[in-house]
């Protein structure tokens, strides 16, 4: 996790670009739940409520990350998730995730991350929900958007070897098209890429073009990390459950394998 001189940094770094933030790079939701408009006597009610009612737990998510995950158990249904993070201590944070970053974006669902010292502490049969996030990290596909690089850079060396539990409780998007319209059916674990290839095509490439980001550029900015890169549990948990090629990436290895 970031040492107290990095997060300042990264703070920092985070209150400057909000200021000078023009809004570009908006991800709408993918897709939008039936129902009718909002009455004006509900329009009221909400503005009351935001006028006197509190939404602390929401003030401290202030980490925006960006990222893809496939679904453990059916690694073809793909999502792109927006998450909005509160780094609650050094080895804990906890994100609701969306399917987009603007107001009328859909919540479909929550990841905690953990530092590899706490996955380390976890009982055997616990760990099978939780994905690790060096391949995340260094193939440049987890971003933090609209951050300076500097600031990027040293968010992610902190996420570095950590893991994460994700449900997704919406499955609001398959792949690059929309998917379901209301939150059907039991929520979905989900996982992490840990081999090129295995994101479905077009998926990486349609966040790049609509937020203005380069995943090889990020990638390639990174390859300073690799000396940090631990074996990791569940990097082979997908291996071979995808219907392209794949390629290791560098640095992304399996704590079994490796041993």
């Amino acid at each position: 996790m970031p040492s107290p001189r990095s997060r300042v940094l990264i703070a920092s770094s985070f209150l400057m670009t909000l200021a000078a933030c023009t809004g570009s790079g908006t991800v709408p939701p993918s897709t939008s739940p039936p129902g009718a408009e909002t009455s004006a006597k509900t329009d009221v009610l909400a503005t009351g409520a935001a006028a006197l009612q509190s939404n602390a737990p929401l003030g401290n998510m202030d980490i925006y990350l960006v990222g893809f995950h496939p679904m453990k158990n059916d690694p073809s249904h793909q999502m792109e998730a927006h998450h909005f993070c509160h780094q609650v201590n050094e080895d804990f944070a906890q994100c609701a995730l969306f399917d987009g970053n603007t107001a009328d974006a859909n919540l479909n669902g929550v990841e905690y991350i953990i530092s590899e010292r706490l996955f380390e502490q976890l009982p055997p049969k616990e760990r099978q929900y939780w994905h690790p996030h060096n391949g995340e990290i260094l193939s440049g596909q987890l971003v933090a958007p609209n951050l300076p690089g500097v600031a990027e850079h040293e968010l992610m060396k902190g996420k570095m070897n950590s893991y994460g539990k994700t449900w997704h409780t919406w499955q609001s998007e398959h792949g690059t098209e929309p998917g379901a319209k209301m939150p059907y059916g039991p929520p979905l674990l989900a996982w992490s890429f840990n081999r090129r290839g295995e994101a479905q095509p077009g998926l990486v490439e349609a966040r790049d073009r609509e937020m203005d980001i380069s995943t090889s550029e990020r990638s390639a900015a990174r390859q300073d990390l690799l000396p940090q890169a631990h074996p990791q549990e569940g990097v082979d948990a997908l291996k071979g459950k995808f219907p392209r090629p794949t390629q290791a990436i560098p640095g992304v290895v399996d704590k079994r394998a490796a041993k």
